[in-house]
Parts: C-alpha cells; structure tokens; sequence
C-alpha cells in the first residue's frame, strides 16, 4: 500500500471515523478481475453492495507464495487504474472442493448471469490460466478459497 496514494489516503478517511480499527494491519489492495471490464464491473457490484464474495484457488494463491485471506481482514479494491474505490472486510473463508460450490455461494459472487453454470465456467477457464505457468491444472476435487466480505467505507 506504501505506493499507492489513494489506498493510503481512503484507509487514513476510514480509520478517522473507526478508530477502534487503527491497529488493525494496513489492508492489501487488490483488482479482483482480469480484464479492465471485468475489474470495473466488479467494482461496480461491490460499492452498489450486491457482489460479495470472490474466489481463488488454493494451489494459486500457494503457488504464488500468498497469504491465505482471513477472517476480519480489511482489503481496498482498486478500479483498474489501480485507483482505490471502496473498503471491504472479510467476513467468511471456507475452503471447498471446485465440485461443491454451490448457488448461494454464486449469488454472493453475482457475476454474470448469476448462475451455477456460468461461475463454473468461468472460474474454470480462470483456474487454467492461473495454474498453466505452474505447469498444473484444474481438477473438479481442487480446493476453492470462497472468501465473503462486506463493503465498510
């Protein structure tokens, strides 16, 4: 967060009116999307409060040597100018197989046409080209990160 302004500046707004948060960690500032369209829309969802969840798969994010998301933590999601936009909190974090996720987990993601088909579709060809460099691919058994999270600032 050290070099983006505007992250620092929106976490500096909301820690003045939620001080019982300032020795909270200083929240990673994330894009959740890969196209600059996907990333906006998410945005989008996310500060009008109806996309609340996102998705990762576990092998990704061990792959990539990233911290699993946990309970509690504060992240600042970023337009895809990387300019900050909102403030959200974690507030579930359920490992589950690709093959177990399921419509009311989808809804909370409310990404395309919202349903079961289109998010496993989705996140399937997701899922290919996060693992390809890695030389590893999806399976129906591979654990989902299902992170929830609400929109505080």
């Amino acid at each position: 967060m050290e070099n983006n302004h505007s992250a620092k500046n929106m976490w500096g707004d909301y820690l003045d009116s939620h001080l019982e948060h300032a020795f909270a960690d200083a929240p990673r500032i994330i894009q959740l999307g890969e196209t600059e369209k996907d990333i906006n829309t998410s945005v989008k969802l996310i500060k009008e409060g109806v996309k609340k969840a996102t998705s990762y798969s576990l092998l990704g994010l061990q792959y990539r040597k990233e911290p699993l998301p946990k309970l509690g933590d504060f992240l600042v999601i970023a337009d895809s100018n990387d300019i900050a936009q909102c403030i959200v909190r974690i507030t579930s974090v359920k490992l589950k197989p690709f093959f177990c996720i399921d419509e009311d987990y989808v809804l909370k993601e409310s990404e395309g046409d919202k349903s079961l088909d289109y998010w496993k579709n989705k996140y399937w060809n997701y899922f290919l080209r996060e693992l390809e460099p890695f030389e590893r691919v999806p399976r129906e058994s591979m654990i989902v990160v299902c992170q929830t999270f609400e929109k505080v600032f």
